[in-house]
């Protein structure tokens, strides 16, 4: 009887053994079952944003791949524990579309399919897929639509392809274990590291059998345990920062509030003596020079 099985973290796997071309399949059912249509990954793109550093704090990995035995894309896979991880997205993005340019050559940009997956909430309220795009620029004034595509290999006259980047983002905390699709079985995955034994999602049984901690040897269990104890440390860390940040910021907020409402009371009281002054026939030069308030001011109540 088939059991449920426990593996390595998705996003620790990713920057180790998912490079290895024997471990494509793993990734090529994640992306499949995530576009809906096959997906034949061809190669590692190795960058200085894409080294194999056990210190860096967000995992990422790019990948030429081929869609539907058709399109050459590439694949950006990221993890991120970082607020302002959207400006990242957006970098990240952009400097893939620039490394893909020589100095001197033609544009011939390959469509980018940025993934990323994101351990916190980002003002999601229900949903934990999202899906972003430009199909094309509109039209103003009336109802015309130019797609954003080029023709393949900057041939005239010959196919055009999509090349404007794709985003899609995925929130496993959000998840609600209600599986709703095949990639549903995957997001559980990447939530839990657990591939349920009914799962059948391509690719979640190669991950279950070559990702599976039974399997590792005692350096690759410290390892990925001293990887979990960081991630771990750096979680309680930007948490802790957050809570400090709103403690302090509550009391300053009940400081302001406090003084502005002692200096508002402070006021008032001036003003109510001015008005009594003012009544018993006081003029309002020695008024002002009692209270403080301008002169005008003292005429005006």
């Amino acid at each position: 009887m088939a059991e449920d099985r426990t593996i390595i973290s998705f996003d620790y796997a990713i920057k180790t053994v998912l490079r290895d071309k024997a471990n494509f399949d793993v990734l090529e059912g994640f992306l499949s079952e995530l576009m809906r249509r096959h997906v034949k990954v061809i190669d590692i793109i190795e960058s200085e944003g894409n080294k194999d550093d056990e210190t860096l704090k967000t995992n990422r990995v790019d990948l030429k791949a081929r869609i539907d035995d058709a399109d050459m894309v590439i694949f950006e896979i990221q993890f991120f524990t970082q607020v302002d991880f959207f400006g990242k997205l957006l970098f990240d993005v952009s400097k893939a579309v620039v490394e893909q340019v020589s100095v001197g050559k033609q544009y011939d940009i390959k469509k980018i399919y940025m993934i990323g997956i994101a351990y916190f909430n980002i003002h999601a309220e229900r949903d934990y897929l999202f899906r972003a795009r430009l199909s094309g620029f509109e039209g103003v004034h009336f109802d015309d639509v130019i797609p954003f595509s080029q023709a393949r290999g900057l041939t005239p006259g010959g196919p055009v392809v999509d090349i404007h980047p794709e985003y899609y983002l995925i929130l496993p905390n959000m998840f609600d274990e209600d599986i709703r699709s095949k990639f549903d079985e995957w997001i559980y995955t990447l939530k839990t590291s657990i591939v349920r034994s009914d799962f059948t999602a391509a690719g979640l049984r190669e991950a279950s059998d070559k990702l599976n901690m039974l399997k590792m040897d005692e350096k690759a269990r410290r390892a990925y345990e001293k990887y979990m104890r960081n991630m771990t440390d750096d979680s309680t860390v930007i948490e802790t920062a957050r809570m400090e940040g709103r403690v302090e910021g509550r009391e300053e907020g009940e400081a302001k509030g406090r003084a502005e409402g002692k200096a508002e009371g402070i006021a008032e009281g001036l003003i109510q003596a001015a008005k009594a002054m003012k009544a018993k026939g006081m003029d309002t030069r020695t008024i002002a020079d009692i209270t403080g308030l301008p002169e005008n001011e003292i005429q005006r109540i």
